[in-house]
């Protein structure tokens, strides 16, 4: 019985790519498809998937909440993140929230089906830039950097605040009030230590967190 495959994201091209590498093997077969936050819980509503290969970033509710409210609805499904943004920028929140995965757009080809496959067989995959991540963060003795001290909400804040939106263009996103998200804002400039926007924007530079 082959692995039914939830594929989530937004982009054509890219399920008409992760289909068509699918579609030629003997194990996996994508079955549904879904191409914003609504899409994904409905789907996952539907039936127990053996696997969902799910994009960080599309319209409506999306990235570290969306993987959480999907381990709520079905705790042992099996997720998969394949996103655009660098390892450095999400992936040990992903993991955080109930991933058991995380595959870089960018990366290697060659590594999909054997992350997929040890994703949908109950394993974990991510690379050993991601594990030195994890290790670090769990070693209570170690300086966890700056923005790894960041919650969800306040790194989604940071991440849009480095790509140059405005308060009101962020306050509009994510659907909260101006002064929310200048609130948050002063609690990430604390957490950080830093006095400038521009000093943000040299630190998400030097550490690999905007995605080009």
């Amino acid at each position: 019985m082959k692995i039914e495959v939830l594929l989530a994201d937004d982009h054509a091209i890219i399920r008409d790519g992760l289909k068509k590498i699918l579609a030629d093997t003997d194990d996996m077969v994508v079955v549904g498809e879904a191409i914003n936050g609504s899409e994904v819980l409905g789907k996952i509503r539907e039936r127990d998937w053996g696997l969902v290969i799910l994009d960080l970033s599309m319209p409506g509710r999306s990235g570290v909440e969306l993987i959480k409210m999907i381990k709520v609805e079905k705790p042992k499904c099996p997720v998969l993140i394949f996103s655009m943004h660098p390892e450095e920028q999400y992936a040990v929140r992903a993991l955080r929230a109930g991933a058991s995965g995380y595959l870089s757009k960018e990366g290697d080809s060659d590594l999909i089906l054997p992350a997929l496959r040890k994703v949908a067989s109950g394993g974990v995959y991510f690379s050993s830039k991601v594990a030195e991540l994890l290790v670090s963060e769990a070693n209570p003795h170690a300086d966890a950097l700056p923005h790894l001290r960041l919650t969800d909400r306040e790194f989604q804040i940071f991440d849009r605040i480095v790509r140059g939106m405005s308060m009101t263009e962020i306050a509009k996103e994510l659907s909260l009030s101006i002064k929310t998200v200048s609130t948050h804002k002063s609690h990430i400039m604390s957490k950080m230590t830093m006095t400038t926007q521009v000093d943000l924007v040299r630190y998400a530079i030097a550490h690999h967190l905007i995605a080009n």
